[in-house]
C-alpha cells in the first residue's frame, strides 16, 4: 500500500471526486490545513485517515503527511480534482522499481486547465532547475513520489509554496535520480487554486522559491 498524501485547505466539493477514483493499492492520506468548509469531515466520512496541520502552508501541510505516512514509498497530489489519482502508478513505478528516487508528474494541459502566469513562471523555474543542478525537468508538478526515510533525511525547511522546489533542490544535491513521467492536467473541480489560480498566488508562489534559488 502507497500512501498518498493530499495537502487540502477548504477542497470539500472536489474531495469526493478524487477519493472515489483512487487506484488499488493507494492509501489516501488527507492532511487539512486549517480548512472552513468541513474537508477533514467530508474526507473522514469517506474513509479517507485525515491528520490536522494548523500551521497554514502548503509545505507545512506535506511535511505534517510525510511525518504521518507509514509506507515505504510516498506520493503528493493536488486534491483539487485537476490531477486524476488513476495516474499514480505511473509516478510511482519508477520509484518502487529502483529506476529513479524522485520522479514527478509532468503536467500535459487540457485547455483552460492552466492560467497563463503559472504556466510561465513554471517554465521559468524549471529551465533554472534544468541549468544550476542539471535536473532535466519540464515542470515542477504537484504530482510526485519518492520514499519516504530519503525524504525526510533531506531536511526539508520551507513550510510555504517554495516546499516542492526545495524538495527537487535537495534531492539533486544528493546526487538523486531525478525525472518524470506525462500526466493529465485539467480544470479544477471545483473553486480556485491557492496557488496558481490568481496572478497574486502565482507571485507569491514565485517569491518563495525565488528565495530558495538565491
Amino acid at each position: 500500500m502507497v500512501d498518498v498524501i493530499l495537502p487540502v485547505l477548504d477542497e470539500a466539493e472536489a474531495i469526493p471526486g478524487v477519493l472515489a477514483a483512487m487506484p488499488a493499492g493507494f492509501a489516501p492520506l488527507v492532511v487539512d490545513n486549517d480548512s472552513q468548509d468541513g474537508s477533514a469531515q467530508v474526507a473522514r466520512a469517506l474513509g479517507a485517515r485525515v491528520v490536522h496541520e494548523p500551521r497554514r502552508g502548503f509545505g507545512a501541510a506535506c511535511f505534517a503527511g510525510l511525518q504521518a505516512a507509514r509506507s515505504e514509498v510516498v506520493c503528493f497530489m493536488d486534491c483539487d480534482g485537476s490531477l486524476d489519482p488513476a495516474e499514480l502508478p505511473l509516478v510511482t513505478r519508477p520509484v518502487a522499481e529502483g529506476r529513479l528516487d524522485l520522479c514527478l508528474g509532468a503536467r500535459a494541459a487540457q485547455p483552460g486547465a492552466w492560467a497563463w502566469h503559472a504556466r510561465i513562471a513554471n517554465r521559468a523555474l524549471a529551465f533554472e532547475l534544468r541549468r544550476r543542478c542539471g535536473a532535466s525537468l519540464s515542470d515542477l508538478g504537484p504530482m510526485r513520489a519518492a520514499r519516504r526515510e530519503a525524504l525526510l533525511q533531506l531536511g526539508l525547511r520551507d513550510r510555504a509554496f517554495g516546499w516542492p522546489l526545495e524538495m527537487v533542490l535537495k534531492a539533486a544535491a544528493q546526487e538523486w535520480r531525478i525525472g518524470e513521467v506525462p500526466v493529465a492536467y485539467r480544470a479544477r473541480a471545483a473553486g480556485r487554486s491557492k496557488v496558481s489560480g490568481t496572478a497574486l498566488g502565482t507571485l507569491r508562489t514565485v517569491r518563495d522559491m525565488s528565495a530558495l534559488l538565491a
